[in-house]
């Protein structure tokens, strides 16, 4: 049995297709997620699921079926990087996972969680995913979404240290993923997301203006990186139970903003026309100018795969998914 939490969410719908796809009826697959109100089912509408269960039943499903689980893919948490309520990140982000981790300690489960690259704040120490507690103690999140993040890592790498871990564990620090199954997500949408609706309605792709003399509008850096590049990391963690560690989830490349629009375009087969706006206020502070992932020790672990290129994921997305009739995966 594998179990992926946040399993009818962004990556981890696209994690359950892939598994799916991958043992093709062989393994028992399990989804532990909140539905809710909206179409967020949709994004598992065609998964052969063994169950799909509910946060607050997920420890008593874990006892029930402690013999069978093989694996846990744990990439359900509270994930906005605006939510401001501090309680409810550490109860869904840092006490949550680290009873998971207990307990796939004691139950000789493997566990592969969600990290995030908020975990290195405004980029001034790097985004090297040295996972050495020197290392780690220099990092200074942004906000309580990234805060919370680097705090369970922290205590994963402390815990690991004294032996008291899951048979394999792994921490994957996502940079800025995009790709399919993220239209319940709203606000919090990927710029590709955001503008190809309002792109293919005749009117222009918006980014925000810079606020920094050395970066020109548009020309804020991000790595961009596919959603199916991150499920292939998974994946292959999967059938190498051998690695374990904090690991970078990126392209490795960073590119400008101005650079995803023009993609855009360029799937849609449309001249470029950019609009810049005002960034609120509130985001000016703390808003990072550049992220780059250093890929180096998810190499050195042995990965073996390549990332799409920012052009090539983009055409894919926009025209097999965000113009396609059946836009879920």
């Amino acid at each position: 049995m594998i179990i992926v939490t946040g399993g009818a969410g962004f990556i981890g719908s696209n994690l359950v297709a892939a598994l799916e796809a991958k043992h093709k009826g062989s393994q028992d697959i399990v989804v532990v997620d909140r539905l809710g109100t909206d179409e967020k089912w949709c994004n598992i509408a065609k998964r052969d699921l063994a169950a799909i269960v509910p946060p607050e039943r997920f420890f008593d499903f874990l006892m029930a079926h402690a013999s069978e689980i093989d694996v846990i893919f744990h990439m359900g948490a509270v994930s906005s990087t605006t939510e401001t309520d501090a309680d409810l990140i550490v109860r869904e982000n840092v006490t949550l996972p680290l009873d998971l981790w207990r307990w796939c300690a004691d139950h000789d489960v493997r566990l592969i969680y969600a990290s995030s690259a908020a975990t290195y704040g405004d980029g001034a120490n790097g985004f090297d995913d040295d996972f050495s507690p020197a290392a780690q103690a220099k990092l200074r999140p942004l906000n309580a979404y990234g805060w919370s993040k680097h705090l369970f890592d922290r205590r994963a790498v402390a815990l690991a240290g004294r032996g008291d871990h899951p048979p394999q564990w792994a921490g994957l620090k996502f940079f800025n993923v995009y790709g399919p199954n993220e239209y319940h997500k709203g606000s919090m949408q990927s710029v590709v997301a955001h503008n190809t609706p309002k792109i293919v309605a005749g009117e222009p792709a918006r980014l925000f203006k810079s606020y920094r003399p050395d970066y020109e509008h548009g020309g804020q850096l991000r790595d961009f990186v596919f959603v199916d590049d991150c499920v292939d990391v998974m994946l292959w963690l999967e059938d190498t139970p051998e690695v374990s560690g904090i690991y970078n989830i990126g392209s490795g490349k960073a590119r400008s903003f101005a650079d995803l629009a023009r993609a855009i375009f360029s799937a849609l087969d449309l001249e470029p026309k950019i609009e810049w706006i005002d960034m609120p206020e509130a985001l000016r502070e703390k808003y990072q100018y550049f992220t780059e992932a250093s890929m180096g020790r998810l190499r050195s672990a042995g990965w073996p795969g390549q990332s799409t290129p920012l052009e090539e994921g983009v055409r894919r997305y926009v025209q097999e998914h965000l113009t396609a009739e059946d836009p879920y995966r």
